[in-house]
């Protein structure tokens, strides 16, 4: 999958397709709290710009 593949709202099955990890490793990622996400009950959501700015290394201000 590439960057322009992702759904502008991700869930824990496109962090975990994208950068080719397990459940459990998606989890500790977005537990650590390295970019932004929501709950929405016990789903999680973030958002792709949100997502890709982490990636590319980039600080949130």
């Amino acid at each position: 999958m590439n960057v322009d593949g992702l759904p502008e709202v991700m869930t824990v099955d496109d962090l975990k397709h994208f950068l080719g990890i397990g459940r459990a490793q998606a989890y500790e990622l977005i537990e650590r709290k390295e970019f932004h996400y929501v709950k929405i009950g016990r789903s999680i959501r973030f958002s792709k710009k949100n997502f890709i700015s982490w990636f590319e290394g980039q600080v949130a201000s």
